[in-house]
């Protein structure tokens, strides 16, 4: 054997130095001390009884959060983005028509992801900051006949509250299963998935339930489990083929798990207690919640002359407000001015929003009247210190 030719790294010597920051953009949010102190119990193994009650509390908590029944019912490793592929792959067979509700960038990923599974991808397009009503999802459903129907309920590139209530009821009218991504608005906006017929919902750890990165929720109704578990081709994806983690999980009352892949240990114990902070405030009063202080900002936003980029109220995101980018100003002088001067985050667009808006998310324990009072001083200092051009 030689001598190594990569000598081990300088920086790896230092001691790792991670800044405390107010993190107010889109996600992830700032994450609680007691959720903090849930991730650091000690690693065991992922097989083990111990690991499957956290897991089998997690799925509890995921039915309380989705208000659902559904025995299907786990989280995903890995993030939203995991869990939208986890639906879609399992969901969706090669040459099946889908129909995505394109009003931002979630939709736009969506139609991504289906297409490279061999779908045949259809889409409605509505402007940044607009959403479809019923009438217009129904004319698509009879239009193209699509096996799935994906709608982002939280769409946190452009700040839309998507109305959900009716559609559901039209997909099954039409045989057609109900999607819905959720990363951005559970928790923080009413949501039943039962009872709005939705057939696969799912989110993310790191926005209302303030965990760190890394655990995506996800539930399947009866309807989705029936097409699903009898597709006529395996899923394209052994790790989020839907037969294993359902196994994993104890979703398929099989009276033993077999390995499928190391769960992420930590992140269970962080989000098993994300979850029962959730439950502890209780839904209704977290909607509430995230509605006031919402409201309490966009009223500060106004009164400083600053325009909200959602016209209509009630398709206002109360989780991540959309600003429009002020005019004469470099959306990214502002964003770095107030990180650098404030050590606080927010962020510009993203996707089809990008330089129309700056995106501000007030998300779980980030949700308070003090928070949006820090925000608004941050701004007003902001605009009172960054470049103006005189155009």
């Amino acid at each position: 054997m030689s001598s190594l030719s990569v000598p081990p790294p300088q920086c790896l010597r230092k001691p790792l130095v991670v800044p405390d920051r107010r993190m107010f953009g889109p996600g992830p949010s700032n994450v609680p001390p007691r959720i903090i102190e849930a991730g650091a119990n000690p690693v065991i193994g992922h097989m083990h009884p111990e690991i499957f009650e956290i897991m089998s509390n997690i799925k509890s908590g995921i039915q309380y959060m989705f208000q659902t029944q559904n025995k299907m019912t786990l989280a995903v490793s890995g993030t939203g983005h995991t869990a939208m592929e986890c639906a879609l792959f399992n969901a969706v067979e090669p040459g099946e028509s889908v129909l995505m509700a394109v009003n931002g960038i979630w939709g736009e990923r969506a139609a991504d992801m289906a297409e490279r599974i061999g779908a045949r991808v259809n889409t409605m397009v509505a402007p940044p900051g607009g959403f479809f009503t019923t009438a217009e999802i129904e004319q698509a459903l009879l239009k193209h006949k699509p096996v799935l129907l994906f709608v982002a309920h939280g769409e946190s590139s452009t700040g839309v509250l998507h109305p959900l209530d009716g559609i559901g009821q039209l997909c099954h009218k039409y045989d057609c299963l109900f999607l819905v991504d959720s990363v951005a608005s559970v928790g923080g906006a009413p949501l039943c998935m039962d009872q709005q017929e939705i057939d696969i919902l799912y989110t993310g750890s790191q926005k209302v339930l303030n965990a760190p990165p890394g655990t995506a929720p996800i539930s399947f109704s009866e309807r989705a489990c029936q097409k699903i578990f009898n597709r006529k081709t395996k899923p394209v994806s052994f790790f989020l083929d839907l037969s294993w983690l359902a196994n994993y999980w104890g979703c398929d009352d099989k009276p033993f798990r077999v390995y499928h892949h190391t769960g992420p240990v930590s992140a269970f114990y962080s989000l098993r207690e994300g979850l029962a902070v959730l439950a502890e405030e209780g839904l209704e009063n977290s909607w509430e919640r995230h509605k006031t202080v919402a409201e309490y900002f966009h009223a500060g936003l106004e009164s400083m002359g600053l325009k909200l980029f959602v016209k209509e109220k009630k398709a206002r995101l109360p989780t991540v407000t959309t600003i429009v980018a002020p005019h004469g100003y470099d959306w990214k002088e502002i964003t770095t001015y107030i990180m650098k001067t404030h050590n606080l985050e927010i962020s510009g667009g993203l996707g089809p929003s990008v330089g129309l808006v700056l995106r501000v998310g007030l998300m779980g324990c980030n949700s308070t009247k003090a928070n949006v009072d820090m925000v608004l001083a941050a701004l007003k200092d902001a605009l009172k210190h960054c470049h103006k051009s005189k155009v």
